[in-house]
């Protein structure tokens, strides 16, 4: 029997829990891989308490039950998880661990599923449980599962090759890169468990994760240069098989853990940013010695080579194009009052799809109008979509997935009649101002992206103001759009990779934001390319960024008045830029929106 109210999926869990001997039990939203999103059959924190967002977890326990989430889930989480069977608890000021060693009776037993945690997690989670005379215990199988009758199967979908003309490297040579590597440091292989990771080292893709073409596998890289991929049979095809060559063997995804097992007095390197728990237990329990270390496929990716650079510059054009045609149609139908927030993500998805060469969403779109738009990670669905009101800001962040490149772009705009307050155009221009002044800025070689975060904040530091989220993150290449190790935010705060080296390659965006609790938001984000800042006169290497994304900023949240020339400079040089790589992909009434947006500040 279906149990069909998050009640009944709560009082099964705890009856299950109770079976196995178990007073408590963690569930994050997390997969075996530890992606950033996940697929249908591992949204079990969903499907217990009706969540939708991308970041949480919760705890229960017999007598009571948490929610846990950030700050950019304070209202979704409450609107979503009822109150009256979870607890709303907030995501530093304390954590699942904390919460379960305060509620938790000494002796407890508390489950949790080693396959969907790190393993600092599950090691910070045991000590504080000891402390308090609380046991944390891996469990055999995922109790959610075991209750979870019409729970969706993994995709079987077919996983395929990623040419070499995309790639701009073979899977060959990457290997050899890591089996080098593995030589150097004295390792005899290294697990590669992240999604984006195996798909990078292999040149493979998939469609097994909303929003990132990759395929659910595994990949172990020997230092002669072999690798074996554990996958599900069916997902494997001739061309695929082709495509991976002889030094590649494909195995039985159920083969990971004995293959794991069998690495007896070998030297394992494992990230434990990037691998569960159950892989180091795994190893551990099969007498390897397991080494804690990077990734070494995450620099490499990240650093994009020349045809990455060309086909992100490639995607970025048609990119645009679309979301420019997007933003003259909206321009003339919101102000009418009859769009609201899903139908014009349908009508962005509609406008990318008509290239015929759109994979998929990059990520879910944020269309958020008037106070929605104030919610900087806000998710629309038929609960909460409204109408975009007349006379009111509205910001749309969205993105594509292309053969050539991966693309993510927020635009905030004024939907007419009338004009925007003072106070909006004083707000957008002084994060206008930031997002320039980190376009613009050069840099030494090697500085990190903690040391650039003010850039971008220092106008609306100036103002009073400032905005709750990191600069920048990094974007992949037909990969996933949040990619490490890169990242530009405050340092020391709770983002890693703020103390990354940036490096030529590298793809990062440029965000800066300001949001007004309940009435309206603004974010300005394009991407950028890290580049050699070619100072002729410069007393070592010094780097700029290349502005990837092409689109024409809203010139009605603008006040003139407060740019310098240098930045009236930037605006134009930009807008020539846009128009140029534009307007031989419009026609018509879109050249002539685009052409009137791209004129002179």
């Amino acid at each position: 029997m279906l149990m069909q109210t998050h009640e009944a999926r709560l009082d099964g869990l705890r009856k299950e829990l109770a079976r196995r001997g178990l007073d408590g039990f963690v569930i994050p939203i997390s997969d075996e891989h530890m992606s950033e999103y996940v697929g249908s059959y591992a949204q079990r924190l969903n499907w217990l308490t009706g969540f939708g967002g991308s970041a949480g977890s919760a705890a229960v326990l017999q007598d009571r039950a948490a929610m846990f989430t950030d700050g950019r889930y304070t209202v979704q989480v409450r609107e979503q998880v009822s109150g009256a069977l979870y607890d709303y608890e907030d995501v530093p000021a304390t954590s699942p661990a904390k919460w379960i060693a305060e509620h938790a009776p000494e002796g407890a037993k508390i489950g949790y599923d080693a396959w969907l945690h790190g393993i600092g997690w599950a090691e910070e989670a045991e000590a504080a449980f000891a402390r308090k005379g609380i046991e944390l215990v891996p469990v055999d199988g995922n109790p959610i599962d075991a209750i979870w009758d019409d729970r969706p199967q993994a995709s079987l979908a077919a996983a395929v090759p990623h040419g070499d003309a995309h790639a701009g490297r073979s899977s060959a040579d990457k290997r050899s890169e890591v089996a080098d590597w593995l030589k150097q440091e004295g390792y005899d292989a290294t697990v590669v468990s992240a999604l984006d990771s195996v798909a990078w080292l292999l040149n493979m893709r998939g469609s097994d994760v909303d929003n990132t073409p990759v395929a659910l596998s595994y990949v172990l890289a020997h230092a002669d240069g072999t690798a074996e991929l554990f996958i599900a049979p069916d997902k494997v095809t001739p061309e695929l098989t082709q495509h991976l060559g002889n030094a590649v063997t494909v195995r039985d995804r159920a083969e990971f853990v004995p293959a794991l097992e069998a690495l007896d007095g070998k030297r394992v390197a494992v990230d434990p940013n990037h691998a569960v728990a159950g892989i180091f237990h795994a190893l551990e329990q099969g007498g390897a010695s397991v080494v804690r270390t990077d990734d070494p496929t995450v620099l490499p990716k990240a650093i994009k080579n020349p045809a990455e650079q060309q086909g992100h510059r490639d995607a970025q054009s048609r990119d645009g194009a679309a979301v420019a045609r997007f933003l003259r149609w909206l321009g003339i139908e919101a102000p009418k009052g009859g769009v609201d927030e899903l139908a014009a993500a349908a009508k962005l998805l509609e406008f990318r799809e008509a290239g015929g060469l759109l994979k998929d969403a990059s990520f879910d779109t944020i269309s958020a109008a008037a106070g929605h738009a104030a919610l900087p990670h806000y998710k629309v669905d038929e609960d909460s979509n409204i109408p975009i009101p007349p006379s009111s800001i509205y910001l749309v962040d969205s993105g594509g997935q292309y053969l050539d490149g991966t693309t993510d772009i927020t635009r905030t705009v004024w939907i007419g009649p009338g004009e925007p307050s003072a106070e909006m155009v004083e707000r957008n221009t002084r994060v206008l101002k930031g997002h320039i002044q980190l376009d613009m800025q050069k840099f030494p070689d090697r500085t990190t992206g903690g040391a650039l975060d003010a850039l971008a904040r220092m106008h609306l530091w100036n103002g009073g103001v400032d905005y709750g989220h990191g600069t920048g993150h990094g974007v992949g290449s037909f990969l996933s759009v949040h990619e490490g190790p890169q990242r530009i935010s405050k340092p020391g705060g709770a983002f890693p990779g703020t103390e990354t080296p940036l490096r030529e390659g590298m793809i990062l965006s440029n965000e800066p934001g300001y949001y007004k609790p309940g009435e309206y938001g603004i974010r300005i984000e394009n991407l950028v390319l890290v580049v050699d800042a070619g100072l002729a006169d410069s007393e070592g290497k010094y780097l700029g960024f290349e502005t990837l994304t092409m689109v024409p900023l809203d010139r009605t949240l603008v006040d003139r008045a407060l740019l310098s020339e240098a930045e009236i400079g930037w605006w134009n040089d930009y807008h020539t830029a846009v128009y140029a790589t534009l307007a031989p992909q419009l026609e018509g009434d879109d050249l002539a929106w685009l052409e009137e947006q791209c004129a002179p500040l």
